[in-house]
């Protein structure tokens, strides 16, 4: 029996493996390529220049791969790419990349992205990342990996939001959310440590007590960010040197300031 529903409207031009199936009413454009052993939904729009990896799932009625909704687009082939394993869930929209930015959106592996999520142009999303019903990323955000974002979020453009991070319901990012915190309110203000997060991935007691460091001289501490930044280099050699660099790495490129 064909994976391909009759009533599925495919351009001869695609690449789509053997093994893809797709449902009933859906529309695939020229440009698309999607690897094997993905599903893809009823009443699916995938169009552009658009490359899917293998085995994700796409929910009925996404539109992947429309054009951006930035003003200056005028036709450039700008791209989305997206990794393996991913579930994409219904009424999803993720348009493709700018030529003022990277030209192309890109979304990684095993990621959980729920109703009604929105992914502007040339934004960056990491792996293993939850991303809750409405959530809404502007243009140029970028996100780590292990990323959790809740429900009704609105992240502003070009903000960053660092691995491991934890992101309460409604809440409004303006600006950079460092790794490993978790943050919540209105005004968004860091709550604490993602600690149980970081527990369920099997963080050491060696990296947790440098992470606990790190978020005690970033915010406990009285210490303006340059002060903490030389403060957080100090904890090198204590077990979490992975951890230290990540936030050094982050902090340097905070352009707009850190939620506080």
């Amino acid at each position: 029996m064909s994976r391909i529903h009759p009533t599925a409207i495919i351009d001869p031009a695609a690449e789509l493996d053997g093994s893809v199936e797709v449902g009933a009413y859906t529309l695939i454009g020229p440009h698309v390529r999607i690897g094997a052993g993905t599903v893809v939904g009823p009443h699916v729009v995938i169009e552009g220049h658009t490359t899917i990896g293998r085995d994700n799932r796409f929910f009925q009625f996404s539109s992947i791969g429309a054009a951006n909704q930035d003003k200056k687009y005028a036709g450039e082939p700008t791209t989305l790419v997206i990794g393996d394993r991913n579930t994409v869930r219904e009424f999803c929209t993720f348009n493709i990349g700018t030529v003022q930015d990277r030209g192309e959106t890109k979304v990684g592996d095993d990621n959980w992205i729920m109703a009604y999520v929105h992914l502007a142009h040339d934004v960056v999303l990491g792996n293993q990342c939850v991303l809750a019903n409405g959530a809404t990323l502007a243009g140029h955000v970028q996100v780590g990996d292990w990323v959790t974002i809740g429900g009704l979020t609105g992240v502003l453009q070009r903000m960053r939001i660092g691995d491991h991070a934890m992101i309460g319901f409604q809440a409004h990012v303006s600006q950079d959310v460092p790794p490993f915190m978790m943050v919540d309110g209105h005004p968004l203000s860091a709550r604490g440590l993602n600690l149980i997060g970081l527990r369920r991935r099997d963080f050491t007691s060696e990296q947790l007590a440098v992470i606990k460091q790190i978020h005690k001289l970033l915010y406990r501490s009285s210490l303006t960010l340059e002060q903490s930044i030389t403060e957080i280099g100090q904890l090198r050699g204590q077990g979490g040197d992975t951890e230290v660099e990540l936030m050094l790495d982050f902090l340097s490129k905070a352009q707009r300031g850190i939620v506080r």
